[in-house]
């Protein structure tokens, strides 16, 4: 792999740029950021160490799969959908009537031809700045996929908007993914994402993706995503919302990978009455290591952010939830309040949970819970009382320790694919 510097990749990024036909600001903007990626530090994710990890390992070699790993499309419901397999694009699906009302939802590439305005307005410079860290810069700089979303001034969906990005495990393409929604003011719709990864190759490749949630005033989305990316993928994920006045951002996020992971989960409460709940179930297994971030800072008056973190963890693996609830100076009646809480499964697992208050201003509502312990006995006694063996009664504690995240999946079928996935993850 050749050191990230401007002067190795450079020709590459200028190249990757052109062949997409990208406007000349977007190329601009790869370009201040791989310069700044040089010497920029990495984040900091409290007690959990990945400055080894192989997350700047980029392929700029251009790559087109030979066989579309894709959903039958028979099966498929006519509310919107986009399929991508690495960086191709491989099924698309809006209704004339949502497309008559103004929404956007097509591949980034296509956004940025033929929809370069709005995108330049949002892209990396309201909810994530391209110069945050050396992984936001390096990010923009490699970025080779993903899609964006536009719901217009007080459109409401009642169908859920979904994605799904593929990551081939025979495939040595780099994974970066970034999306882009844009709820514009009193908008309304629930979007789902997952992230898989497909066959068992040996592969090892690194992910970068972030995710930018922009909602406008009175705006309420509902984000659902269920991350299951297999465990050769070393992965940077970053999703953070930019949540403006009476506006909400309701996250549900079910982190399942098989690799290393650190995530930084982030909702930015800048105007006033703007409201967030952040719900994270993770289950960490084998050797994996997962550190995940999630932040809420109260910018604004009367904002509220609710934090739930609920992680189970087996054998040697390890999983650390930091919660972070900060209030700043202006923010009068602002409420932080967050629960972690991890389930240890063997004795050789390693899990934390580290809530993280900061509070600037007076007149605000703050707590917090965290705790690491093992499944209830209590609940345990309860359930084999009632017949059940103990592995069903471990299993039945454990999806009901889970399901806050669960519950909150817009369609059934996922709700019964997400409990199959914590089944399979339990039981391997």
């Amino acid at each position: 792999m050749k050191e990230i510097t401007t002067a190795n990749y450079l020709d590459d990024v200028k190249a990757f740029s052109a062949r997409n036909e990208e406007p000349t600001w977007m190329t601009d903007l790869r370009v201040a950021a791989l310069e700044k990626a040089e010497n920029l530090e990495l984040p900091k994710i409290e007690r959990v160490k990945f400055h080894r990890w192989p997350l700047f390992n980029v392929n700029t070699e251009e790559y087109a799969p030979e066989i579309m790993n894709i959903p039958s499309f028979d099966a498929m419901k006519d509310n919107p959908v986009i399929v991508q397999q690495g960086s191709i694009t491989a099924f698309e699906q809006l209704s004339a009537k949502l497309a008559d009302q103004g929404v956007i939802f097509t591949d980034m590439f296509t956004a940025l031809q033929e929809h370069g305005d709005l995108v330049k307005e949002y892209y990396m410079n309201k909810a994530v700045e391209m110069d945050e860290d050396k992984l936001t810069a390096f990010h923009t700089a490699f970025m080779n996929s993903g899609v964006f979303l536009y719901v217009p001034k007080n459109v409401v969906i009642e169908e859920p908007i979904e994605a799904i990005f593929i990551q081939d495990s025979a495939s040595e393409e780099s994974f970066f993914k970034h999306v882009l929604i844009v709820a514009d003011e009193h908008s309304e719709f629930s979007y789902l994402e997952r992230f898989q990864t497909i066959g068992d190759q040996k592969i090892k490749v690194s992910a970068n993706i972030v995710v930018e949630v922009i909602a406008k005033a009175g705006a309420k989305v509902k984000y659902s995503a269920v991350d299951q990316l297999g465990e050769n993928v070393s992965t940077y994920m970053n999703r953070r919302g930019h949540i403006m006045r009476d506006a909400s951002v309701d996250w549900a996020l079910g982190v399942m990978n098989d690799g290393d992971v650190v995530a930084d989960f982030d909702s930015d409460l800048v105007g006033e009455g703007s409201h967030s709940e952040v719900k994270v179930v993770a289950i960490s297994a084998g050797k994996q290591t997962q550190g995940i971030d999630t932040r809420v800072t109260n910018k604004a008056s009367h904002s509220v952010g609710h934090i739930l973190q609920h992680g189970v963890i087996r054998e040697r693996g390890t999983l650390t939830f930091n919660g972070i609830g900060h209030i700043l100076k202006g923010a009068k009646g602002a409420d932080a309040q967050q629960e972690s809480r991890v389930l240890m499964l063997s004795d050789k697992a390693r899990g934390d949970a580290n809530p993280i208050l900061l509070i600037d201003e007076n007149e605000v509502t703050a707590g917090h819970a965290a705790s690491v312990g093992r499944v209830d006995p209590e609940e345990m006694y309860y359930l084999m009382s009632r017949g059940l063996r103990k592995d069903d009664a471990e299993r039945l504690v454990i999806r009901g320790f889970l399901g806050s995240v669960i519950t909150a999946i817009p369609v059934k079928d996922v709700q019964k694919e997400f409990v199959d996935v914590i089944e399979g993850k339990l039981n391997a």
